[in-house]
Protein backbone atom coordinates (compact mmCIF):
# COMPACT_ATOMS: atom_id res chain seq x y z
CA UNK A 1 0.00 0.00 0.00
CA UNK A 2 1.25 3.71 -0.78
CA UNK A 3 1.71 6.09 1.80
CA UNK A 4 0.31 9.51 0.73
CA UNK A 5 3.41 11.66 1.44
CA UNK A 6 6.15 9.71 -0.48
CA UNK A 7 9.73 9.64 -0.01
CA UNK A 8 11.77 12.11 -2.67
CA UNK A 9 15.21 10.75 -3.78
CA UNK A 10 16.78 13.96 -6.25
CA UNK A 11 19.55 12.07 -8.23
CA UNK A 12 21.15 15.08 -9.33
CA UNK A 13 24.42 15.02 -11.94
CA UNK A 14 26.74 18.12 -13.23
CA UNK A 15 26.44 19.51 -16.67
CA UNK A 16 24.97 16.52 -18.01
CA UNK A 17 23.45 17.05 -21.27
CA UNK A 18 20.04 15.37 -21.53
CA UNK A 19 21.51 14.84 -25.60
CA UNK A 20 24.14 12.55 -24.14
CA UNK A 21 21.23 9.74 -22.82
CA UNK A 22 19.88 7.12 -24.55
CA UNK A 23 16.89 7.80 -22.82
CA UNK A 24 16.74 11.38 -25.14
CA UNK A 25 18.16 9.78 -28.76
CA UNK A 26 21.41 9.52 -27.90
CA UNK A 27 23.46 5.70 -29.41
CA UNK A 28 26.76 6.13 -27.90
CA UNK A 29 26.31 6.80 -24.25
CA UNK A 30 26.20 3.57 -21.90
CA UNK A 31 23.34 4.16 -19.12
CA UNK A 32 21.85 1.05 -17.97
CA UNK A 33 20.82 2.18 -14.51
CA UNK A 34 19.09 5.28 -16.07
CA UNK A 35 17.91 4.00 -18.85
CA UNK A 36 15.75 1.40 -16.76
CA UNK A 37 14.50 4.27 -14.70
CA UNK A 38 13.22 6.29 -18.40
CA UNK A 39 11.44 3.03 -19.57
CA UNK A 40 9.71 2.28 -16.13
CA UNK A 41 9.35 5.92 -15.43
CA UNK A 42 8.24 9.73 -16.84
CA UNK A 43 10.38 10.68 -18.88
CA UNK A 44 10.61 14.67 -19.96
CA UNK A 45 11.26 15.27 -24.04
CA UNK A 46 11.93 19.01 -23.06
CA UNK A 47 12.63 19.63 -19.81
CA UNK A 48 15.35 22.80 -19.39
CA UNK A 49 17.42 24.67 -16.91
CA UNK A 50 16.80 28.01 -15.86
CA UNK A 51 20.24 29.40 -15.80
CA UNK A 52 23.44 27.41 -17.85
CA UNK A 53 25.26 28.10 -15.29
CA UNK A 54 25.49 25.97 -11.52
CA UNK A 55 24.29 28.49 -8.59
CA UNK A 56 21.86 29.75 -10.13
CA UNK A 57 20.35 26.92 -11.84
CA UNK A 58 20.55 25.48 -8.82
CA UNK A 59 19.26 28.20 -6.98
CA UNK A 60 16.10 28.65 -9.35
CA UNK A 61 15.48 24.74 -8.79
CA UNK A 62 15.56 25.40 -4.75
CA UNK A 63 13.32 28.99 -4.74
CA UNK A 64 11.16 27.94 -7.91
CA UNK A 65 11.96 31.66 -9.09
CA UNK A 66 14.09 32.73 -12.20
CA UNK A 67 17.61 34.70 -11.06
CA UNK A 68 16.00 38.04 -11.40
CA UNK A 69 13.46 37.71 -8.31
CA UNK A 70 15.89 34.99 -6.28
CA UNK A 71 19.35 37.49 -6.52
CA UNK A 72 21.24 34.37 -7.33
CA UNK A 73 22.99 36.27 -10.56
CA UNK A 74 26.27 34.39 -10.71
CA UNK A 75 28.23 31.61 -9.23
CA UNK A 76 29.59 33.79 -6.56
CA UNK A 77 26.09 35.77 -5.97
CA UNK A 78 24.72 35.30 -2.72
CA UNK A 79 22.15 33.09 -1.74
CA UNK A 80 20.19 35.06 0.74
CA UNK A 81 18.66 33.44 3.37
CA UNK A 82 14.89 34.71 3.50
CA UNK A 83 14.30 32.68 0.71
CA UNK A 84 12.06 29.81 0.91
CA UNK A 85 13.11 26.62 -0.99
CA UNK A 86 11.36 23.26 -1.62
CA UNK A 87 13.03 22.52 1.72
CA UNK A 88 10.92 24.84 3.48
CA UNK A 89 7.78 23.92 2.17
CA UNK A 90 8.40 20.21 2.55
CA UNK A 91 9.33 20.24 6.43
CA UNK A 92 6.29 22.29 6.37
CA UNK A 93 4.41 19.27 5.39
CA UNK A 94 6.53 16.86 7.66
CA UNK A 95 9.19 16.27 5.86
CA UNK A 96 12.77 15.68 6.54
CA UNK A 97 15.22 16.94 4.31
CA UNK A 98 19.33 15.90 3.28
CA UNK A 99 21.42 17.01 1.14
CA UNK A 100 24.67 14.74 -0.21
CA UNK A 101 27.02 16.77 -2.24
CA UNK A 102 27.22 19.69 -4.47
CA UNK A 103 24.42 22.69 -4.53
CA UNK A 104 27.33 25.77 -4.53
CA UNK A 105 25.39 27.83 -1.68
CA UNK A 106 27.43 31.12 -1.98
CA UNK A 107 26.99 33.01 1.39
CA UNK A 108 27.00 32.25 4.97
CA UNK A 109 23.71 30.31 5.07
CA UNK A 110 25.17 26.92 3.83
CA UNK A 111 21.65 25.05 4.80
CA UNK A 112 18.71 27.04 2.83
CA UNK A 113 16.48 24.57 4.55
CA UNK A 114 18.05 21.19 4.13
CA UNK A 115 17.69 19.66 8.04
CA UNK A 116 21.04 18.09 7.36
CA UNK A 117 24.20 18.21 5.00
CA UNK A 118 26.25 15.04 5.33
CA UNK A 119 29.17 16.58 3.13
CA UNK A 120 30.70 20.05 2.39
CA UNK A 121 30.60 21.71 -1.19
CA UNK A 122 33.23 20.90 -3.89
CA UNK A 123 33.27 24.44 -4.83
CA UNK A 124 34.01 27.64 -3.02
CA UNK A 125 31.17 29.25 -0.96
CA UNK A 126 32.62 33.17 -1.12
CA UNK A 127 32.72 36.03 -3.85
CA UNK A 128 35.61 35.23 -5.47
CA UNK A 129 34.37 34.05 -8.77
CA UNK A 130 32.58 37.32 -9.23
CA UNK A 131 32.21 38.37 -13.04
CA UNK A 132 33.11 42.15 -14.36
CA UNK A 133 30.55 43.58 -16.80
CA UNK A 134 32.07 46.62 -16.62
CA UNK A 135 35.53 45.08 -18.22
CA UNK A 136 34.21 42.19 -20.28
CA UNK A 137 37.36 42.43 -22.32
CA UNK A 138 39.56 41.39 -19.22
CA UNK A 139 39.80 37.59 -18.67
CA UNK A 140 39.66 36.61 -14.93
CA UNK A 141 42.00 33.98 -13.62
CA UNK A 142 38.98 31.51 -12.77
CA UNK A 143 37.51 31.62 -15.84
CA UNK A 144 37.00 28.02 -17.62
CA UNK A 145 39.89 27.47 -20.44
CA UNK A 146 40.61 24.66 -22.62
CA UNK A 147 42.78 22.84 -20.66
CA UNK A 148 39.94 20.40 -19.52
CA UNK A 149 39.63 19.27 -23.88
CA UNK A 150 43.28 19.92 -24.46
CA UNK A 151 43.87 17.41 -21.36
CA UNK A 152 40.96 15.16 -21.52
CA UNK A 153 41.54 11.46 -21.21
CA UNK A 154 42.60 8.71 -18.59
CA UNK A 155 43.41 9.91 -14.43
CA UNK A 156 43.80 7.46 -11.61
CA UNK A 157 41.90 10.29 -9.08
CA UNK A 158 40.63 13.39 -9.38
CA UNK A 159 39.08 16.22 -6.91
CA UNK A 160 35.62 15.34 -8.10
CA UNK A 161 36.14 11.59 -7.73
CA UNK A 162 37.10 11.74 -4.06
CA UNK A 163 34.40 14.34 -4.20
CA UNK A 164 31.35 12.04 -5.93
CA UNK A 165 32.40 8.73 -4.06
CA UNK A 166 32.18 10.58 -0.47
CA UNK A 167 28.58 11.96 -1.51
CA UNK A 168 27.10 8.78 -2.86
CA UNK A 169 28.64 6.73 0.38
CA UNK A 170 26.83 9.25 2.91
CA UNK A 171 23.84 9.21 0.60
CA UNK A 172 23.46 5.48 0.77
CA UNK A 173 24.28 5.48 4.54
CA UNK A 174 21.66 8.09 5.41
CA UNK A 175 19.55 5.29 3.47
CA UNK A 176 20.36 2.44 5.51
CA UNK A 177 19.81 4.66 8.51
CA UNK A 178 15.92 5.45 7.35
CA UNK A 179 15.66 1.58 7.01
CA UNK A 180 17.43 0.78 10.33
CA UNK A 181 15.38 3.23 12.39
CA UNK A 182 11.99 3.78 10.64
CA UNK A 183 9.91 6.19 11.75
CA UNK A 184 6.76 7.84 10.37
CA UNK A 185 8.02 10.83 8.70
CA UNK A 186 8.68 10.88 4.65
CA UNK A 187 11.88 12.12 3.48
CA UNK A 188 13.67 14.05 0.49
CA UNK A 189 17.56 12.75 -0.36
CA UNK A 190 19.08 15.25 -3.19
CA UNK A 191 22.10 13.11 -4.10
CA UNK A 192 24.32 15.95 -6.20
CA UNK A 193 27.31 14.70 -8.52
CA UNK A 194 29.67 16.73 -9.70
CA UNK A 195 30.29 14.64 -12.61
CA UNK A 196 30.33 14.86 -15.59
CA UNK A 197 31.27 18.28 -15.42
CA UNK A 198 35.00 18.93 -16.70
CA UNK A 199 37.58 18.72 -16.22
CA UNK A 200 36.84 15.48 -18.61
CA UNK A 201 38.97 13.05 -16.76
CA UNK A 202 37.84 9.48 -15.88
CA UNK A 203 39.80 5.88 -14.88
CA UNK A 204 40.63 4.20 -17.65
CA UNK A 205 38.17 1.31 -16.32
CA UNK A 206 35.26 3.78 -17.47
CA UNK A 207 37.00 4.67 -21.03
CA UNK A 208 37.38 0.76 -22.01
CA UNK A 209 33.49 0.85 -21.94
CA UNK A 210 33.62 2.62 -25.45
CA UNK A 211 35.73 1.57 -28.45
CA UNK A 212 37.22 4.97 -29.41
CA UNK A 213 35.61 4.62 -33.03
CA UNK A 214 32.29 4.47 -31.82
CA UNK A 215 32.88 7.93 -29.92
CA UNK A 216 30.88 10.56 -31.74
CA UNK A 217 31.51 13.93 -33.22
CA UNK A 218 29.41 17.52 -32.65
CA UNK A 219 27.20 17.31 -34.83
CA UNK A 220 27.18 20.95 -36.01
CA UNK A 221 30.49 22.58 -36.71
CA UNK A 222 31.18 26.69 -36.21
CA UNK A 223 31.20 26.97 -39.74
CA UNK A 224 28.11 25.46 -40.15
CA UNK A 225 25.91 28.16 -38.42
CA UNK A 226 25.62 31.95 -38.37
CA UNK A 227 27.91 33.21 -35.38
CA UNK A 228 26.48 35.67 -32.85
CA UNK A 229 28.24 38.32 -30.76
CA UNK A 230 28.22 35.78 -27.05
CA UNK A 231 28.83 32.63 -28.73
CA UNK A 232 32.33 34.78 -29.94
CA UNK A 233 32.78 35.98 -26.62
CA UNK A 234 32.67 32.99 -24.76
CA UNK A 235 35.35 31.69 -27.40
CA UNK A 236 37.84 34.12 -26.46
CA UNK A 237 36.70 33.73 -22.56
CA UNK A 238 37.52 30.41 -22.86
CA UNK A 239 40.66 30.77 -25.27
CA UNK A 240 39.18 28.73 -28.23
CA UNK A 241 41.00 29.69 -31.08
CA UNK A 242 40.76 28.59 -34.52
CA UNK A 243 42.57 25.12 -35.01
CA UNK A 244 43.94 24.57 -31.61
CA UNK A 245 41.67 21.65 -31.34
CA UNK A 246 42.21 18.58 -33.55
CA UNK A 247 39.71 15.93 -34.27
CA UNK A 248 41.27 13.61 -32.12
CA UNK A 249 41.53 15.70 -29.19
CA UNK A 250 37.31 16.57 -29.68
CA UNK A 251 36.80 12.93 -29.92
CA UNK A 252 39.10 12.36 -26.93
CA UNK A 253 36.88 14.75 -24.77
CA UNK A 254 33.79 13.40 -25.87
CA UNK A 255 35.07 9.65 -25.03
CA UNK A 256 35.72 10.78 -21.08
CA UNK A 257 32.75 12.66 -21.10
CA UNK A 258 30.74 9.58 -22.17
CA UNK A 259 33.15 7.98 -19.54
CA UNK A 260 32.25 10.29 -16.30
CA UNK A 261 28.42 9.95 -17.60
CA UNK A 262 29.04 5.98 -16.88
CA UNK A 263 30.48 6.44 -13.88
CA UNK A 264 27.87 8.79 -12.62
CA UNK A 265 25.49 5.76 -13.74
CA UNK A 266 27.21 3.78 -11.68
CA UNK A 267 26.76 5.70 -8.68
CA UNK A 268 22.75 6.13 -9.69
CA UNK A 269 22.58 2.61 -9.77
CA UNK A 270 23.95 1.86 -6.64
CA UNK A 271 21.26 4.38 -4.73
CA UNK A 272 18.30 2.52 -6.80
CA UNK A 273 19.84 -0.68 -5.36
CA UNK A 274 20.13 0.50 -1.88
CA UNK A 275 16.11 1.50 -2.23
CA UNK A 276 15.14 -1.71 -3.51
CA UNK A 277 17.39 -3.55 -1.08
CA UNK A 278 15.96 -1.20 2.35
CA UNK A 279 12.36 -2.13 1.04
CA UNK A 280 12.43 1.79 0.49
CA UNK A 281 12.16 2.15 -3.41
CA UNK A 282 8.16 1.27 -3.36
CA UNK A 283 7.24 4.32 -1.50
CA UNK A 284 10.09 6.59 -2.68
CA UNK A 285 9.88 9.16 -6.00
CA UNK A 286 12.86 9.29 -8.02
CA UNK A 287 14.08 11.80 -10.26
CA UNK A 288 16.58 11.95 -12.45
CA UNK A 289 17.96 16.09 -13.12
CA UNK A 290 21.18 18.20 -13.74
CA UNK A 291 21.94 21.77 -13.09
CA UNK A 292 22.46 22.51 -16.77
CA UNK A 293 23.88 20.99 -20.22
CA UNK A 294 26.94 21.04 -21.58
CA UNK A 295 28.06 22.04 -25.45
CA UNK A 296 30.67 19.40 -26.21
CA UNK A 297 32.27 20.92 -29.35
CA UNK A 298 28.59 21.74 -30.59
CA UNK A 299 28.50 25.14 -32.97
CA UNK A 300 32.17 25.04 -31.98
CA UNK A 301 31.49 25.76 -28.02
CA UNK A 302 32.33 23.75 -25.00
CA UNK A 303 31.05 24.27 -21.49
CA UNK A 304 27.76 25.79 -20.77
CA UNK A 305 26.72 30.04 -20.55
CA UNK A 306 24.57 29.25 -23.46
CA UNK A 307 21.17 29.07 -24.71
CA UNK A 308 21.70 27.02 -27.35
CA UNK A 309 19.88 22.74 -26.63
CA UNK A 310 23.42 21.44 -25.73
CA UNK A 311 23.65 24.05 -22.48
CA UNK A 312 20.05 24.15 -21.56
CA UNK A 313 18.20 21.26 -21.74
CA UNK A 314 18.66 18.95 -19.48
CA UNK A 315 17.13 15.53 -18.05
CA UNK A 316 14.25 15.06 -16.40
CA UNK A 317 12.92 11.74 -15.37
CA UNK A 318 10.58 11.09 -12.70
CA UNK A 319 10.54 7.07 -11.77
CA UNK A 320 7.88 5.26 -9.67
CA UNK A 321 5.44 3.02 -11.38
CA UNK A 322 2.99 2.23 -8.85
CA UNK A 323 1.92 5.97 -8.82
CA UNK A 324 3.08 7.27 -12.55
CA UNK A 325 2.59 4.90 -15.18
CA UNK A 326 5.51 4.91 -17.60
CA UNK A 327 5.60 7.75 -20.04
CA UNK A 328 6.59 10.53 -22.43
CA UNK A 329 5.70 14.39 -22.28
CA UNK A 330 6.47 16.41 -25.37
CA UNK A 331 5.95 19.73 -23.49
CA UNK A 332 8.34 22.38 -22.31
CA UNK A 333 9.43 22.47 -18.65
CA UNK A 334 12.24 23.43 -16.44
CA UNK A 335 13.89 22.96 -13.37
CA UNK A 336 11.41 26.15 -11.36
CA UNK A 337 8.21 23.99 -11.95
CA UNK A 338 9.76 21.27 -9.37
CA UNK A 339 9.25 22.89 -6.14
CA UNK A 340 5.48 23.33 -6.96
CA UNK A 341 5.52 19.75 -7.97
CA UNK A 342 7.54 18.91 -4.57
CA UNK A 343 4.77 20.64 -2.56
CA UNK A 344 1.92 18.75 -4.54
CA UNK A 345 3.77 15.45 -4.08
CA UNK A 346 3.70 16.32 -0.84
CA UNK A 347 -0.22 17.01 -0.38
CA UNK A 348 0.90 20.78 0.01
CA UNK A 349 -1.70 22.18 -3.00
CA UNK A 350 -3.33 24.42 -0.64
CA UNK A 351 0.10 26.15 -0.24
CA UNK A 352 0.54 26.31 -3.90
CA UNK A 353 -2.78 29.23 -4.01
CA UNK A 354 -0.50 31.51 -1.29
CA UNK A 355 2.90 30.47 -1.14
CA UNK A 356 5.27 32.38 1.23
CA UNK A 357 7.20 34.19 -2.18
CA UNK A 358 5.86 34.62 -5.48
CA UNK A 359 6.51 31.04 -8.06
CA UNK A 360 8.31 31.39 -11.43
CA UNK A 361 7.27 27.93 -11.71
CA UNK A 362 4.40 25.46 -12.33
CA UNK A 363 3.45 21.51 -10.38
CA UNK A 364 4.28 18.98 -12.95
CA UNK A 365 1.64 16.42 -11.14
CA UNK A 366 -0.76 16.49 -14.48
CA UNK A 367 2.13 15.62 -16.57
CA UNK A 368 3.12 12.62 -14.51
CA UNK A 369 -0.56 11.52 -14.52
CA UNK A 370 -0.66 11.54 -18.11
CA UNK A 371 -2.80 15.19 -18.14
CA UNK A 372 -2.61 18.15 -20.28
CA UNK A 373 -0.04 20.31 -18.49
CA UNK A 374 2.29 23.51 -18.77
CA UNK A 375 4.14 24.27 -21.95
CA UNK A 376 6.76 27.04 -20.94
CA UNK A 377 10.20 27.39 -19.94
CA UNK A 378 12.00 30.56 -19.37
CA UNK A 379 15.27 31.27 -18.62
CA UNK A 380 17.83 34.59 -17.48
CA UNK A 381 21.69 34.31 -17.89
CA UNK A 382 23.27 37.21 -16.02
CA UNK A 383 26.63 36.05 -15.86
CA UNK A 384 30.37 35.51 -17.09
CA UNK A 385 31.03 35.76 -21.21
CA UNK A 386 27.73 37.93 -21.10
CA UNK A 387 27.84 41.93 -21.15
CA UNK A 388 23.84 42.49 -20.28
CA UNK A 389 21.19 40.36 -19.20
CA UNK A 390 20.39 37.44 -21.47
CA UNK A 391 16.78 35.69 -21.38
CA UNK A 392 15.26 32.94 -22.89
CA UNK A 393 11.10 31.91 -23.86
CA UNK A 394 10.81 28.50 -24.83
CA UNK A 395 7.23 27.74 -25.79
CA UNK A 396 5.54 25.13 -28.18
CA UNK A 397 7.98 24.56 -30.97
CA UNK A 398 9.76 28.38 -30.55
CA UNK A 399 12.69 29.02 -28.77
CA UNK A 400 13.42 33.17 -28.48
CA UNK A 401 16.35 34.60 -27.73
CA UNK A 402 16.67 38.03 -26.28
CA UNK A 403 19.52 40.62 -25.06
CA UNK A 404 19.18 44.81 -24.94
CA UNK A 405 21.25 45.18 -27.61
CA UNK A 406 22.89 42.22 -29.23
CA UNK A 407 20.32 40.44 -32.35
CA UNK A 408 17.29 38.46 -30.92
CA UNK A 409 17.49 35.04 -31.87
CA UNK A 410 14.25 32.89 -32.76
CA UNK A 411 14.35 28.91 -33.82
CA UNK A 412 11.43 26.22 -34.81
CA UNK A 413 13.43 23.64 -33.01
CA UNK A 414 10.64 20.79 -34.21
CA UNK A 415 12.11 21.50 -38.02
CA UNK A 416 15.52 22.79 -36.35
CA UNK A 417 16.64 20.80 -33.82
CA UNK A 418 20.16 22.03 -34.51
CA UNK A 419 19.10 25.51 -34.34
CA UNK A 420 20.88 25.94 -37.70
CA UNK A 421 18.36 28.90 -39.12
CA UNK A 422 17.71 31.88 -37.25
CA UNK A 423 14.36 33.27 -38.06
CA UNK A 424 14.51 36.43 -36.55
CA UNK A 425 15.09 38.68 -38.94
CA UNK A 426 12.99 36.78 -41.85
CA UNK A 427 9.88 38.54 -42.84
CA UNK A 428 7.26 35.78 -43.01
CA UNK A 429 8.14 34.89 -38.84
CA UNK A 430 8.22 38.87 -38.20
CA UNK A 431 4.92 38.51 -36.45
CA UNK A 432 6.17 35.34 -33.99
CA UNK A 433 9.47 37.67 -32.87
CA UNK A 434 7.78 40.74 -32.63
CA UNK A 435 4.94 39.12 -30.69
CA UNK A 436 7.89 37.13 -28.10
CA UNK A 437 9.71 41.31 -27.96
CA UNK A 438 6.98 42.45 -26.44
CA UNK A 439 6.14 39.66 -24.23
CA UNK A 440 9.92 39.73 -22.97
CA UNK A 441 9.30 43.73 -22.64
CA UNK A 442 5.99 42.30 -20.58
CA UNK A 443 8.05 39.86 -18.67
CA UNK A 444 10.93 41.75 -17.33
CA UNK A 445 12.54 45.13 -17.08
CA UNK A 446 15.85 44.47 -18.58
CA UNK A 447 17.44 47.88 -18.27
CA UNK A 448 16.64 47.24 -14.39
CA UNK A 449 17.83 44.25 -14.22
CA UNK A 450 21.03 45.28 -15.82
CA UNK A 451 21.64 47.86 -13.32
CA UNK A 452 21.01 45.39 -10.46
CA UNK A 453 23.56 42.66 -11.73
CA UNK A 454 26.27 45.22 -12.32
CA UNK A 455 25.54 46.58 -8.95
CA UNK A 456 25.98 43.73 -6.91
CA UNK A 457 29.06 42.55 -9.30
CA UNK A 458 30.30 46.21 -8.31
CA UNK A 459 29.50 45.17 -4.39
CA UNK A 460 30.92 41.69 -4.22
CA UNK A 461 34.41 42.71 -6.76
CA UNK A 462 35.06 45.52 -4.04
CA UNK A 463 34.29 43.25 -0.76
CA UNK A 464 36.75 40.96 -2.11
CA UNK A 465 39.52 42.72 -3.11
CA UNK A 466 39.51 44.75 0.01
CA UNK A 467 39.35 42.15 1.69
CA UNK A 468 42.04 39.95 0.30
CA UNK A 469 41.99 37.02 -0.99
CA UNK A 470 43.92 35.18 2.40
CA UNK A 471 40.69 37.10 4.58
CA UNK A 472 37.48 36.32 2.41
CA UNK A 473 34.87 34.89 4.76
CA UNK A 474 35.09 31.20 5.19
CA UNK A 475 31.60 30.01 4.45
CA UNK A 476 32.51 26.66 3.36
CA UNK A 477 29.79 24.03 4.72
CA UNK A 478 31.76 22.04 7.25
CA UNK A 479 29.77 19.15 8.00
CA UNK A 480 29.64 17.46 11.79
CA UNK A 481 29.41 13.89 12.87
CA UNK A 482 28.40 12.58 16.53
CA UNK A 483 31.56 10.35 16.89
CA UNK A 484 30.20 9.73 20.39
CA UNK A 485 26.98 7.75 18.44
CA UNK A 486 28.81 5.87 16.09
CA UNK A 487 29.61 2.27 15.51
CA UNK A 488 30.32 1.01 18.65
CA UNK A 489 29.86 3.74 21.65
CA UNK A 490 29.18 2.33 25.70
CA UNK A 491 25.78 3.84 26.03
CA UNK A 492 24.25 0.11 24.68
CA UNK A 493 25.42 -2.96 25.05
CA UNK A 494 27.51 -4.43 22.70
CA UNK A 495 24.54 -7.04 21.36
CA UNK A 496 22.08 -4.18 21.23
CA UNK A 497 24.53 -2.06 18.94
CA UNK A 498 25.27 -4.83 16.66
CA UNK A 499 21.54 -5.46 16.28
CA UNK A 500 20.91 -2.52 15.86
CA UNK A 501 23.11 -1.06 13.14
CA UNK A 502 22.65 -4.80 11.35
CA UNK A 503 19.37 -4.48 8.17
CA UNK A 504 17.89 -6.22 8.48
CA UNK A 505 17.87 -7.53 11.92
CA UNK A 506 18.55 -11.23 12.22
CA UNK A 507 16.06 -11.50 15.51
CA UNK A 508 14.60 -9.40 17.93
CA UNK A 509 16.38 -8.62 21.03
CA UNK A 510 15.17 -9.34 24.16
CA UNK A 511 14.68 -5.77 25.43
CA UNK A 512 12.53 -5.30 22.38
CA UNK A 513 14.69 -2.37 21.22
Amino acid sequence: MLINKPNIVILMADQLTAGALRAYGNEVSLTPNIDKLAKEGVVFESAYCNSPLCAPSRAALMTGQLLSKNGVFDNAAEFHADSPTFCHYLREQGYRTWLSGKMHFCGPDQLHGFDERLTTDIYPADFGWTPDWQHPERRLDWFHNMSSVLEAGECVRTNQLDFDDEALFMARQRLYDVARKPDDKPFLLLLSLTHPHDPFAIPRRYLDRFKPEDIDLPKTSASDVEDDAHSQRLRAMYQLEDGLLSEAQIRQARHAYYGAIAYVDDCFGEVIRTLEDTGLAEDTVVMVIADHGEMLGERGLWYKMTFFEGAVRVPLIVHNPKRFAPHRVAKNVSLVDLLPTFIALAGGEARLQQPAAPLDGHSLLSHLHGEPGPDEACGEYLAEGAIEPMVMIRRGPWKYIYSLTEAPQLYQLEQDPFELNNLARQAEYHHIATSFAAEVAVRWDLDSLNKQVRASQLKRRYLTEVAGRDAIPQWDFQPHQAASQRYIRNHQTLDEQEAVARYPRPYKHPTGK
